[in-house]
């Protein structure tokens, strides 16, 4: 069984602490977040400052932040401690919580792995009867923590349910993780009996199931075999209702890495019609799901040959990305990609703002 909700939390395996004073155990009576990262992860930086906030505003209520470095890159364990410790100096000299290092991977073991958490940051809530309360991103610490501490979190149905899909996750990436090394040798007995243990064993995996028709009809080229699971794959996203799925789907048959020249185009059409106005009809999206739904579907539009509508969505999600509260180099970078498929969409110079594109050569694996 995974680590999880209301599992007892694993013992504290630090080789040393660089920043305050050591702690052996944890405490019952107290509420520990154990917060792992590491000083190259872009994102664990971003929320330092976070955790000096939470530290800050809850420690008369009991609460200790305990920060974790897991994965340091050097070649000994004085090297790790040394570099760590000037790397704290110079970018975190107030951090207000302590922080261990980790350098055999104990406490990656007890923690990470044992949870299925395969990325950082990632943060361990242990209540006050010293039993996981919560895993998930720092992110989401503000929501969880008062609920943790007024007791009402471990009960609820949100708690339950995001400690269900996490695990889900979980289990996903360690089928994910057997069947893409599997796919880059061309190791087809493998990976398609890892993808098919998995959806056996989670059904309702729209990672899975849209990996097995990926790998027999865009990696294997079986037609054969790869059509089927397609069309279920179509009517289970149809049936679901859910933007994953439906986009998961789609993008089996729009997706302009690759080549559709051996695909049967009648029917290939004919889903893609279905799953596109599935797709525009979805209510309650966030807005940057919203325009990403609009770049997906103009693609349909503008292979079937109608490419006003194919335009018009594009212009819409033009709007959409402009508005959402991105770093702007990212909302640049999305606004880029979206004027160049303008362009080549029109076979002209498309402009918004002072942003400009103009039209590349079509010569995409997926061109009709």
């Amino acid at each position: 069984m995974p680590l999880r909700m209301e599992s007892s939390a694993p013992a504290l395996k630090v080789q040393d602490w660089v920043r305050g004073q050591p702690l052996a155990n944890l405490q019952t009576g107290k509420v520990y977040i154990v917060d792992f990262w590491a000083t190259w992860c872009g994102p664990c930086v971003s929320a330092m400052p976070h955790l000096m906030q939470l530290q800050k505003k809850y420690k008369d209520s009991g609460v200790e932040v305990v920060g974790v470095a897991a994965d340091e890159q050097a070649a000994t364990a004085d090297e790790v401690q040394a570099h760590l410790d000037a790397w704290l100096t110079e970018k975190f000299p107030d951090v207000n919580f302590r922080i261990g290092l980790d350098c055999t991977g104990e406490m990656k073991k007890l923690w990470l792995e044992a949870s299925l958490s395969f990325g950082i940051p990632s943060s361990f809530v242990v209540d006050r009867d010293s039993h996981v309360a919560f895993i998930g991103h720092p992110a989401e610490l503000d929501d969880v923590l008062p609920k943790v501490l007024d007791g009402s979190w471990r009960t609820s149905d949100q708690a339950k349910a995001a400690d269900r899909e996490r695990i889900t996750r979980g289990r996903e990436q360690v089928f994910l993780s057997k069947i893409f090394p599997a796919i880059e040798k061309e190791d087809w007995k493998t990976a398609l009996s890892a993808i098919e243990e998995g959806i056996a064993l989670m059904p309702d995996s729209c990672q899975l199931n849209a990996a097995h028709a990926d790998t027999l009809l865009h990696k294997m080229r079986d037609m054969q075999t790869g059509l089927p699971v397609l069309r279920r794959l179509v009517r289970d996203a149809i049936d679901r209702n859910t933007e994953d799925w439906l986009f998961a789907a789609f993008s089996q048959l729009f997706n302009p890495e690759y080549d559709y020249k051996n695909f049967p185009s009648v029917e290939r059409f004919a889903m893609g019609k279905e799953l596109s106005e599935y797709i525009l009809a979805l209510k309650g999206l966030e807005d940057n799901v919203k325009a990403y739904s609009y770049q997906l579907v103009a693609q349909y539009y503008h292979k079937s040959g109608n490419k006003a509508r194919a335009e018009e969505l594009l212009e819409l999600a033009l709007k959409l990305v402009d508005e959402l509260a991105f770093p702007d180099r990212i909302k640049q970078r999305w606004l880029g990609d979206l004027l160049q498929s303008l362009a080549n969409y029109r076979g002209q110079k498309a402009c918004y703002g002072a942003l400009c594109a103009v039209p590349e050569n079509d010569a995409s694996p997926g061109t009709e």
